[in-house]
């Protein structure tokens, strides 16, 4: 009665995480409209054994369509919504899971009080940072006497979330871009291996459409090798042709999954992993090996000498570090693990082609949760690799540590936009050149078969010049640095970045294409505008640092100025056309000082009566506001007042004759800062002091995070800290 649909998430048999493991199953297309499936005609419980067991099965997309029904029966009811919520988990569809994680933790706290840790949880793979913080210190405070490993758990995931919301702030020098159509399909992609800098080898089923399980038909839906050349007459950087079959050695196969190739150092030997499926669509994977003879490609063989214990081993990597060629793998293994899937070497002879026992890589790189993807790079020394057991910005986070292949040091998460809310793994860089590299991972703007964080894509990262600005906030009377000051940075789109400067002195990172505007927020005192523009710097152009000052005054209660050269026709109200350049600093210094309410004054000389001068010089008022009003300034913030022949600035007449140069000075324009409110501006939070050696940096993890007297929590997974 049953046709399984074929949905591969993110390691169905090329990562195999648990949660992520089974392949999932959808509806056959023919029940498009439930009034065809004859299941949903069911009686409410066989609905709902049903809809059960396609869960345990893992079929989560039908069982979510079945729970969904059977919620339109009982909408109350916690079960059902929970199931719901567990489905959308299991398919990596963070937004409606967040949202019924919450619901049935709202209906039913004391059947379900974990629920609102996993609504956090999903709330922060989302990028709902401050809800998904605000989430958890409530599983926090609602649960005082119980779920300590979760509490403690969570305390880990808020400083994901925050590092995360630092690291977002201060991006990386790169662009992340997806590698395309002719690469990525609907269907996972995955273990991009760069072939020079002309070519990509990767994993993928090349299908956009649902996949029907069927034994006789596993060629249709088996993973396997395929390579892309780079388009070659195109401005745009790398992009791919369409892919053609992987053709050496032949290894491709319709009955098993085929993934994850890497070659020796020497290219004299091609290492990958062949997956069967299992029970329940659960998948098992070995390493393989295949040796280059005399007629071509060997066939390959399975690897030994305990290379291949346990569950599942998988995702081979091969390169030198120092004189040895050390043999990487992720392995699920459970003797001498640290828990879930961690990283694992073997030191190879490659004279008699032997292997050492494999060792693990050690708690410098492994946690109780799972770590996956290793890829060392021989130039510099570094291991990356993917985890999701440190603390990371959502789910697996991209990480490098130096030395190996057992002694790490220097644990640092690669920051955004390497790494995001979703889940990254298979950090490779190319061979030669530039250190521009490939990453997987199902951020929004994949190509998605069901959502649009479902499944899997290989990305491009092109790696930027490095572009700073580095300045200082003066005190312009006194010439000295004005301490306690937030320095805002605000680009083309309204984008706006913070630094709290404790000594006034400031930095931030650029990326190119943008114009951005630096000002200074403190209160009584005022600021002006420093510009940076990265509009014409290329990709190919060396790092840069852009040194600017940023200028303060300091203003007293009912501060005033005067504005020069503001014209308007003789007895009109009419701005004139010079007036233009004196106005529009008006405005730049009303977008600078987004506290301050202001009056605008306006004065006349003495011709003419005293109630018409008052008119005119008011409606000359206003126009200065209509002005600032249509330049995008709140009209809220200024007031017009019109003061005639009042207050002259100069006599208008001297020894009974026109005194022509003071009445031009009797018809000016005067500014009154009249209040600042401090609701308006970016206060300085003494708390988060502006590090400008931090800011440049990477952010770098303390390895002694996981001590083993610490303990694991409910969910197998350590405390943390991280040093920012």
């Amino acid at each position: 009665m049953r046709k399984n649909w074929l949905l591969l998430l993110l390691a169905t048999i090329l990562v195999t995480v648990n949660i992520d493991a089974n392949a999932q199953q959808q509806r056959k297309d023919k029940y498009r409209n439930k009034a065809d499936d004859p299941v949903s005609k069911l009686p409410y419980y066989k609905k709902l054994r049903w809809a059960d067991g396609l869960y345990k099965e893992g079929s989560y997309f039908n069982a979510a369509d079945y729970y969904l029904q059977l919620k339109e029966e009982q909408p109350r009811n916690p079960y059902l919504t929970y199931q719901l919520a567990e489905c959308y988990w299991m398919t990596r569809d963070y937004v409606p899971a967040a949202h019924y994680y919450g619901e049935v933790y709202n209906a039913a706290s004391k059947l379900y009080p974990e629920a609102k840790f996993k609504e956090a949880m999903m709330l922060k793979k989302a990028g709902n940072y401050n809800e998904s913080i605000e989430a958890f210190n409530k599983f926090i405070a609602d649960n005082p006497k119980t779920f300590k490993p979760l509490k403690k758990r969570s305390l880990r995931e808020i400083e994901g979330c925050n590092v995360a919301m630092n690291s977002m702030m201060n991006p990386e020098a790169v662009t992340v871009k997806n590698a395309g159509p002719n690469v990525n399909s609907a269907y996972t992609e995955s273990a991009p291996l760069p072939l020079g800098d002309t070519a990509l080898l990767f994993s993928t089923m090349r299908q956009n459409d649902l996949i029907e399980v069927d034994k006789k038909k596993r060629g249709d839906y088996m993973s396997r090798f395929m390579t892309s050349t780079k388009q070659k007459y195109t401005s745009e950087v790398d992009s791919f042709q369409w892919p053609l079959p992987f053709k050496d050695g032949d290894f491709n196969s319709d009955k098993v999954h085929i993934s994850n190739g890497c070659y020796s150092p020497g290219g004299e030997r091609f290492y990958f992993t062949k997956c069967k499926e299992g029970d329940s669509m659960s998948v098992e994977c070995k390493i393989y090996v295949s040796k280059f003879g005399e007629k071509g490609w060997e066939d390959a063989e399975e690897l030994g000498e305990g290379i291949n214990d346990g569950p599942s081993n998988t995702q081979p990597w091969v390169a030198k570090v120092g004189k040895k060629e050390v043999l990487f793998f992720a392995s699920n293994r459970t003797l001498q693990s640290r828990g879930g899937y961690d990283i694992w070497y073997s030191v190879i002879d490659p004279r008699r082609g032997t292997y050492r026992r494999p060792q693990n890589a050690g708690k410098q790189i492994n946690t109780p949760q799972n770590e996956q993807t290793p890829y060392y790079d021989s130039r510099e020394n570094k291991l990356y690799f993917a985890s999701d057991g440190w603390v990371t910005m959502g789910g697996f986070d991209i990480f490098s540590a130096v030395g190996g292949p057992s002694r790490y040091t220097n644990l640092t998460n690669l920051g955004y936009p390497i790494n995001t809310s979703a889940d990254e793994l298979y950090y490779v860089r190319d061979p030669l050149g530039k250190p521009d590299a490939y990453v997987v991972s199902n951020r929004v703007g994949a190509m998605a078969l069901k959502n649009p964080t479902c499944c899997d894509d290989i990305w491009r990262i092109q790696y930027e010049p490095k572009l700073y600005v580095r300045g200082t906030v003066v005190n312009r009377e006194t010439q000295e640095p004005i301490e306690e000051v937030v320095v805002k940075m605000v680009d083309e789109s309204g984008d706006m970045k913070t630094f709290n400067s404790t000594d006034g002195k400031f930095g931030f990172n650029l990326m190119r294409g943008h114009s951005y505007v630096l000002t200074g927020d403190k209160e009584q005192y005022s600021t002006n505008s420093a510009a940076v523009n990265t509009m014409e710097v290329k990709r190919t152009d060396d790092d840069d640092t852009v040194n600017v000052m940023i200028y303060m005054d300091r203003i007293q209660e009912k501060y005033t100025f005067m504005v020069s050269n503001v014209y308007y026709d003789y007895n009109k109200a009419t701005l004139r056309a010079e007036s233009i350049a004196s106005l529009d600093t008006l405005v730049n210094f009303m977008q600078s000082n987004p506290s301050f309410t202001v009056e605008v004054y306006s004065f006349t000389d003495a011709h003419g009566t005293d109630e018409y001068n008052k008119k005119l010089s008011l409606a000359r008022a206003q126009s200065v506001i209509d002005y600032l009003s249509n330049a995008g300034i709140d009209q809220s913030r200024m007031t017009a007042k019109g003061f005639g022949e009042s207050m002259p600035a100069a006599p208008n007449m001297v020894n009974g004759k026109d005194n022509e140069a003071g009445r031009q000075l009797n018809r000016r324009t005067e500014f009154r800062i009249i209040s600042d409110i401090p609701t308006r501006r970016v206060l300085y939070n003494s708390a988060k002091p502006g590090d400008m050696d931090a800011q440049m940096q990477n952010l770098q993890v303390d390895d002694s995070m996981y001590d083993d007297d610490e303990g694991d929590d409910a969910m197998g997974n350590p405390g943390s800290r991280v040093n920012r």
